[in-house]
């Protein structure tokens, strides 16, 4: 990548990644059996299969964490309500919305920009005070969907397992169970394991940092807060692959063992690429890049554009090259 700074409109990233044992998509239980999400896709071969996949909005709920944490280290503008980590946001900053009581939708968001760079950020439906009125997130998370040839789920049994000196303990002084380990009510059950290659896309619409769609102009006119914003962002989504949340981790913590795939960027109002690694199957583990590569030659023309396209086959180099995005781009303003 160039080391000068460099205006960007929008980031896109696609790519592989295997996790081996996690259990981040659990969506219940049904009796003593724990369930695991599962979705229906098309493979390669016109087939439908049903695979197991990790929510969208559990990467989205992760990436916005991230986001709170550093926003909050680096003393960028949040709400009341989201200083709290509050999931309803600005819907529950009760001294803003009496404030803002009455005043027009486009003056709302135009104050709810700049009071609040997670509802910047990740989007929000006000609905307090009569209102209805959108902001659409700067960022964008696909399901992440296993591979149907390269992914497996299986139940695992699980009791706890008292031994015998404890049982003799326990029937010998019944009022000192909580030191003998005795099971007390706890039943059997059986939790699952995933393990496979999954398809992972987002988008990002970095030129929309601080614009109001309602005006079509922008709230916050300092170009720094909008690159602090965009730089937090930047950082979230990178440590969302280094510390992946989710369901069980206390005792099922994911193994990351390989990441690849691509980040496209766009200077202007051309979208940055963005194609499924779906693409290929497990036998042709590169053609979403090498598609991905001749969209952007066919977006960029005879001359050098503003689509640009960077390759990475492991964690380390991805977080290299997020870094240096961090470091040396600034959120281009749009035009329109």
């Amino acid at each position: 990548m160039a080391n000068e700074n460099k205006a960007l409109v929008s980031l896109s990233i696609a790519a592989r990644m295997t996790l081996n044992v996690h259990s981040l998509n659990n969506e219940g239980g049904e009796g003593n059996q724990i369930q695991t999400r599962m979705v229906d896709i098309v493979g390669e071969d016109n087939v439908l299969h049903n695979v197991n996949a990790i929510s969208g909005d559990m990467l989205k709920h992760v990436l916005m964490e991230h986001y709170y944490r550093r926003a909050k280290e680096d003393q960028v503008n949040l709400c009341a309500s989201c200083q709290r980590l509050n999931v309803n946001r600005i819907n529950g900053d009760d001294a803003f919305l009496k404030e803002t009581k009455g005043i027009r939708d486009a003056d709302f968001i135009d104050q709810m920009l700049q009071r609040c760079a997670m509802d910047d950020i990740g989007g929000i439906l006000v609905t307090e005070e009569k209102r209805s009125v959108p902001r659409k997130s700067i960022c964008e998370f696909g399901w992440v969907v296993a591979l149907p040839e390269i992914s497996r789920t299986e139940s695992y049994f699980h009791v706890k397992y008292v031994s015998e000196r404890g049982e003799k303990q326990r029937n010998e002084d019944a009022n000192d169970q909580e030191k003998t380990g005795a099971n007390r009510g706890q039943n059997i059950f059986y939790r699952p394991a995933s393990s496979g290659v999954y398809a992972f896309v987002c988008h990002l619409e970095l030129g929309r940092i601080g614009y109001n769609d309602i005006t079509q102009q922008y709230a916050i006119k300092d170009e720094k807060e909008r690159q602090k914003r965009a730089a937090l962002l930047l950082e979230s989504v990178m440590y969302s692959f280094l510390e992946l949340n989710g369901a069980m981790r206390s005792t099922q913590l994911p193994h990351l063992v390989a990441l690849e795939g691509f980040i496209s960027t766009s200077s202007s109002a051309i979208p940055a690429p963005l194609i499924s690694p779906l693409v290929g199957g497990s036998e042709q583990r590169f053609a979403y890049r090498e598609q991905a590569q001749e969209i952007a030659t066919a977006l960029n023309g005879k001359n050098s554009g503003p689509v640009q396209l960077h390759n990475f086959d492991t964690l380390g180099q991805f977080a290299q090259q997020m870094r240096t995005l961090i470091d040396t781009s600034t959120p281009q303003a749009l035009t329109f």
